[in-house]
């Protein structure tokens, strides 16, 4: 099996292998969340010291590439990696083996040999035997806009709702993160946010408007300066007869903008407005569309 090196910065190829939701494993690693360990042999998080934790994530956000130990040590200490660092590593990665040890069943030279393995000058979480649930939400997530784009709505609504069904909290959230884990779990956030927008679209676009419209309401609170779901609040609103409503949202966002960046909202919002005063029924076909 060939297995790559995961260098500072570099991303985990997610195209080159995803997570197979429906194959046997013996364990599953949850990361969109507090991090989380389920098996035949136990569901619990995954309580040990921070900086294991950090560990952990490292590996699994690079499953199946050999994580440099220097790599891993700039990532605990940035860098003013202690003098005693790589034996405090080699103790945090037996901790590692231990803790997947009991959620396997496996013998501690088994998870050596074909999990958490040693390999050159790092270590290899192998994903054979493992599930990942990031890479299984984005690979549900992918396959949710494949049925949207064939113009299967009931199958993409369904398979966007079960894909951010997976999330748990924040990504990481119980994880110290150094600069490496800070982007992936970033990326993880912004790929949340997307399934998240392509869902509400398909839900608008399905005639599901009304069911929409609190969820937005949270949503823009949370993103105050995020255009794309004040747009999707502009349409489910005005669609479901609100044009005032929607007209507010506007305008709301249109002084937050000015006031905070000195920024007039994107041409794309501008326009909504337009057709929204422009628009004679809240079934207009024009308010259809982003």
């Amino acid at each position: 099996m060939r297995v790559s090196t995961c260098a500072a910065g570099q991303l985990y190829d997610v195209s080159a292998k995803v997570s197979d939701t429906r194959k046997s494993v013996r364990a599953k690693l949850g990361l969109l969340g507090p991090l989380r360990l389920t098996s035949n042999e136990l569901d619990e998080p995954v309580s040990v010291a921070p900086k294991i934790r950090t560990v952990l994530a490292m590996l699994c956000m690079h499953p199946d590439q050999v994580v440099p130990v220097s790599v891993l040590t700039r990532e605990l200490w940035s860098e003013q990696p202690p003098v005693t660092a790589l034996r405090t590593l080699q103790t945090y990665i037996l901790n590692i083996r231990k803790l997947l040890s009991k959620a396997t069943g496996l013998k501690p030279a088994d998870i050596t040999d074909q999990i958490l393995v040693t390999q050159g000058s790092g270590y290899s979480l192998r994903n054979s035997d493992l599930r990942l649930d990031w890479l299984d939400f984005l690979q549900l997530a992918d396959h949710g806009r494949a049925s949207l784009r064939a113009g299967d709505s009931h199958t993409g609504i369904r398979g966007l709702e079960e894909a951010l069904g997976m999330w748990r909290g924040s990504g990481l959230s119980d994880v110290p993160t150094g600069m490496v884990l800070e982007g992936r779990r970033l990326m993880l956030e912004e790929r949340r946010l997307d399934t998240i927008e392509a869902l509400i679209d398909a839900r608008i676009e399905a005639g599901l408007h009304q069911q929409v419209t609190a969820e937005l309401a949270s949503l823009t609170s949370e993103h105050p300066f995020h255009e794309g779901l004040h747009a999707q609040y502009m349409r489910a609103l005005a669609l479901s007869g609100r044009r005032a409503g929607a007209l507010e949202v506007f305008a709301r966002l249109r002084s937050r903008l000015i006031e905070e960046i000195g920024i007039e909202p994107g041409y794309p919002l501008h326009q909504l407005q337009h057709k929204i005063l422009n628009s004679h029924t809240a079934t207009d076909a024009s308010l259809s569309g982003s």
